[in-house]
């Protein structure tokens, strides 16, 4: 999968869930690293875009 796809406000499905249980983020932020807000209970958390882009299952983009 091509991840330089990954635009502000798409959604990305995560291999690993978060503490919550979800495995839902919104991306808010892009760069050196990818800022993602939990779309269960709305934490944001910051990684480093080489380990995001290896936990990405799935992109589902904002339009849709």
């Amino acid at each position: 999968m091509d991840f330089t796809a990954v635009n502000l406000g798409d959604t990305v499905i995560m291999k690993k869930p978060h503490p919550c249980g979800s495995k839902e983020f919104t991306v808010t932020r892009l760069g050196v690293d990818y800022k993602l807000k939990c779309k269960k209970c709305k934490r944001e958390v910051i990684i480093p875009r080489i380990k995001a882009q290896k936990n990405i299952k799935a992109v589902i983009p904002a339009n849709e």
